[in-house]
């Protein structure tokens, strides 16, 4: 029977009483990097006029959400303190807010950051340590009722390049998660607006971002939608012998995969290219469901 592929369906709830339904095609998220180091592209929106007219459009492209991130975390990126992370962030923020009509995630670990973003309007906070870094951005996420990315990461932006694992990294990162929804439950994140990334490229080598993408029905049990980010990795530029930028292929492949196996978000770069891709995956993936049920 090919229930491989079969998804369950969820409502994610986000702050302002906004809701995403993820029970069909899975969702786009645009990567917006307001940085000067992201491993992509890193300086090309810190004007705030460029970034916004990028947001607007990667909304005309298919978007679904845009996820917004004034600090790199691209391995062996320094830290930003919170006031320079909030000067890079807000006004792209707000003009975001102001041009486009999606739920905005913004991309921190700080918890003064994500209360700034939140009471601008933002409706997910995306973090990368899955709040080990700040447990008081827990706290400032159920204050408003926004939505929660977790986010496995061995070691931090500065030192994952050095990190590594041993064993079956898939049981090691659904251990992390478990012990992480229990963390987030007990600051006041209720399950229903929380989103679990399995960190691909986060301190994983080759072999383990293969194996985690090939597996990732097996967090199905964990009850919570993926959101994965697969888009121009350097395991992709390993595999194919490509430079960052002609990695687009490449990350078709591994989002059709992701969205075979399960996901429910891909966070991407390449918007339109990366639309086509998910709703011919997820047509393939409620074929297969329907067949095996």
């Amino acid at each position: 029977m090919a229930t491989s592929s079969r998804t369950s369906p969820f409502e994610l709830r986000l702050a302002g009483g906004r809701s995403l339904p993820l029970d069909g095609t899975p969702l786009v998220m645009g990567i917006l990097n307001v940085t000067p180091d992201s491993f992509s592209d890193g300086g090309l929106f810190l004007d705030p006029d460029a970034a916004v007219a990028r947001a607007a459009a990667m909304a005309e492209e298919g978007a679904d959400m845009i996820d917004v991130g004034a600090e790199s975390s691209r391995p062996g990126s320094e830290p930003v303190d919170e006031a320079e992370e909030i000067r890079r962030l807000m006004p792209v923020l707000k003009g975001v807010l102001r041009e486009v009509d999606l739920p905005i995630s913004v991309d921190t670990t700080k918890a003064g950051v994500a209360r700034r973003a939140l009471d601008a309007g933002a409706a997910l906070i995306n973090d990368i340590s899955a709040l080990r870094f700040d447990p008081a951005l827990g706290r400032a996420v159920a204050e408003a009722g926004a939505g929660l990315v977790l986010m496995h990461m061995r070691g931090t932006p500065k030192t994952m390049g050095q990190a590594g694992g041993e064993g079956d990294v898939v049981a090691e990162v659904r251990e992390f998660f478990r012990e992480r929804l229990r963390a987030a439950a007990e600051l006041g994140v209720a399950p229903a607006r929380i989103l679990l990334d399995p960190g691909i490229g986060f301190g994983k080598n080759r072999a383990e971002n293969l194996a985690l993408i090939a597996r990732l029905d097996e967090f199905r049990p964990l009850g919570r939608p993926l959101l994965i980010g697969v888009s121009r990795k350097t395991f992709i530029g390993e595999l194919l012998g490509r430079s960052v930028g002609e990695r687009l292929m490449g990350t078709a492949a591994a989002v059709a995969a992701a969205v075979l196996r399960g996901a429910s978000i891909v966070r991407v770069h390449d918007v339109a290219a990366m639309r086509d891709v998910v709703r011919l995956a997820g047509a393939i993936r409620e074929a297969e469901a329907g067949a095996g049920g």
